[in-house]
Order: C-alpha cells, then sequence, then structure tokens
C-alpha cells in the first residue's frame, strides 16, 4: 500500500522592514504549528524591498530551517502585491495561510483557521473582536468597512484584513486575478466558495513601523471603493440631477420676481459669483472620480508584470534572477 502523505500549508509571511521582530516571530510560529506534525509546513517570507537587514535574517532563518522559503522583490511593491508573489509560489500546498510578520496576527489563531479547513471551509478568515490601534486609525478603518458595505456589489467581511487560509481551489481561482490596484479581502470574497470566520483579538504591534502610513491606507481604501463598486458613477448622475432640479427652481423663482414684482428684483451678483464657484468646485470633483476609474483603465491596459523577484531561495537553492510576472 502505498505511503499516505500529508497535506502540505504554506504560510505566506509579507516583510518590510522586520528585520527586528522577524527571529521571535518565526519562533512563535514554529512552536504554533509544532503540535500539527500530521502535516507539512512552509513558510514562505516576502521581502518586500526592505530597507533593513530583513533579507539577511531571512536567509539566516532558512539555514537552520529548511521549511523556509524566501523570496526577495526588486523594491517595494507593496503589501498587496507582495502577498500576491508569495501565493504565486504556493499553487502546489493543499491550503494557504496569509499572515503579517509584525506580531499583530497571532500564530495560534492560524491553527483554528486550520480546524475549520478540514472540516470542509475553502476561506476562513480572520475577524477582529478588537484591535490595539490609535483612535484614529479606528475611526477611520471603522468609517472605511462601513462605507464599503454600504457601496460594494461584492458582500465584503468587515474588521477583516488579509489574515486568512485559502483552500487550493481559491488559491487557483485566485491566480486568475492579475489587476494592478489589489484588494485581496474583496477579491477572495468575490470568488466565493464557503467562507466563514474565526473571531480573535488583534494584538499591538510588536516592532518595526505600519506598513500602512495614511497615504498607503487612503490608496488601498480607493482600490477596494473603485474596484468594487461603481457606485460613485451614479452617484455623479445623481449630484447633476440634483443641480440642474435646484436651478431649475432658482429660474423659476427668479422669473417670477421679475414678472410678479420687478420692484424687489435685486442684481444677485454675489450669488452668481458663490453660485459659479460651487458649481465649478462640483464638475471638478466628479472630473476627479471618473479619472481615478479612467486611470485604473489605463493601468490595466498598460499590461505590465505585478512584481519583479530578484531572489528567491528555496529548498536546497538560492537563484538570483530578474523574473517578471
Amino acid at each position: 500500500m502505498a505511503e499516505h502523505l500529508p497535506r502540505t500549508v504554506a504560510y505566506v509571511l509579507p516583510v518590510f522592514d522586520e528585520a527586528d521582530g522577524i527571529d521571535a516571530f518565526h519562533r512563535d510560529l514554529v512552536d504554533a504549528t509544532s503540535c500539527r506534525p500530521d502535516l507539512a509546513f512552509e513558510f514562505v517570507y516576502i521581502d518586500d524591498g526592505s530597507r533593513d537587514a530583513s533579507l539577511e535574517r531571512l536567509l539566516a532563518l532558512r539555514a537552520h530551517d529548511d521549511r523556509v522559503t524566501v523570496v526577495s522583490l526588486s523594491r517595494n511593491h507593496g503589501h498587496q502585491v507582495a502577498v500576491t508573489a508569495g501565493i504565486d509560489l504556493c499553487a502546489h500546498a493543499d491550503a494557504v495561510v496569509v499572515m503579517d510578520t509584525d506580531g499583530q496576527d497571532p500564530p495560534a489563531v492560524s491553527l483554528r483557521l486550520l480546524a475549520l479547513w478540514e472540516h470542509g471551509v475553502d476561506v476562513v478568515y480572520a475577524q477582529r473582536l478588537s484591535r490595539q490601534d490609535g483612535v484614529f486609525k479606528r475611526a477611520t478603518a471603522s468609517a472605511f468597512y462601513w462605507t464599503l458595505d454600504k457601496v460594494s456589489d461584492v458582500p465584503i467581511p468587515r474588521d477583516v484584513g488579509d489574515f486568512r487560509l485559502m483552500d487550493r481551489r481559491v488559491v487557483a481561482e485566485l491566480a486568475r486575478y492579475r489587476e494592478h490596484d489589489r484588494f485581496l479581502r474583496g477579491i477572495v470574497a468575490h470568488i466565493g466558495f464557503r467562507q466563514e470566520a474565526v473571531l480573535y483579538d488583534r494584538a499591538a504591534r510588536t516592532t518595526g513601523t505600519s506598513g500602512y502610513p495614511l497615504r498607503a491606507m487612503a490608496r488601498l481604501a480607493a482600490s477596494g471603493l473603485l474596484g468594487f463598486s461603481t457606485t460613485p458613477l451614479r452617484l455623479i448622475s445623481r449630484a447633476g440631477l440634483l443641480v440642474s432640479l435646484i436651478s431649475v427652481g432658482l429660474a423659476a423663482y427668479v422669473f417670477g420676481v421679475r414678472v410678479l414684482d420687478p420692484d424687489q428684483a435685486v442684481p444677485g451678483w454675489a450669488f452668481l459669483g458663490v453660485g459659479m464657484f460651487l458649481l465649478s468646485g462640483l464638475q471638478l470633483v466628479m472630473m476627479g472620480v471618473i479619472g481615478s476609474y479612467l486611470g485604473r483603465v489605463y493601468v490595466e491596459a498598460q499590461d505590465r508584470p505585478l512584481y519583479v523577484v530578484s531572489l528567491v531561495a528555496r529548498g536546497g537553492r538560492v537563484v538570483t534572477d530578474r523574473r517578471s510576472t
């Protein structure tokens, strides 16, 4: 009888300037997964153009643990693209777990994701009960998820990041989605299959600085809103209709005053000036929304590679190349 091979679970772990915490994170991850000897684990670290010694620390980890794979991107491509690069290398795995390495995603929680997967769930996402962030970040995150829930054409779970497990069927479908302005949690929701949540308390960041400063957060939010909703375009039409109705009403009022009570008619230069500036600003905002959608079309039409890989250390080999995908 042929020997039954254990199922493979690959962890996709994006890294950006995390040199101080990588060793501790990897120890926690190894400790958490050691209670599942029935599974074969692979730890795929993606260095997203770190400026510190992250890559050297990752290569040192690999020297002591042959389950570690290190991928170095040629420059900083952003968190979503780095995760995509890791997932692209894991098509062989039976399941893929995506989590951050800054200590906010506890490795022990990933075992709960595995348990649900083994009961037939295709996507298990970690949903935050609480988060140890500042007031501003919590408020903006809450507003973003509320807005996304209202306008998205696809139901996207609230308070969910990229910490999740995906079955190989989902990974295979995800490989077909190659848009550049990526919002992975929306893409996975769009793919479908059976999806369930595991609730957890998100810890505070232990090392490094956030890879999502305000500008990056705004860009990610725009990718989510524009990539999964045409509501902003519909709002432009409604705003235009509302302004037109107001204009018709004002024209009727001016005409009535001129005809019925011409002595009360006062030159309205100030009113006209304010109205002109208001309408000009509204038009510019509308053009900006349309331009955002048009810009996304332009980027996709260029069809450039999502990322460039400068180094892959896997198994017994270290390959330095310039592969693009």
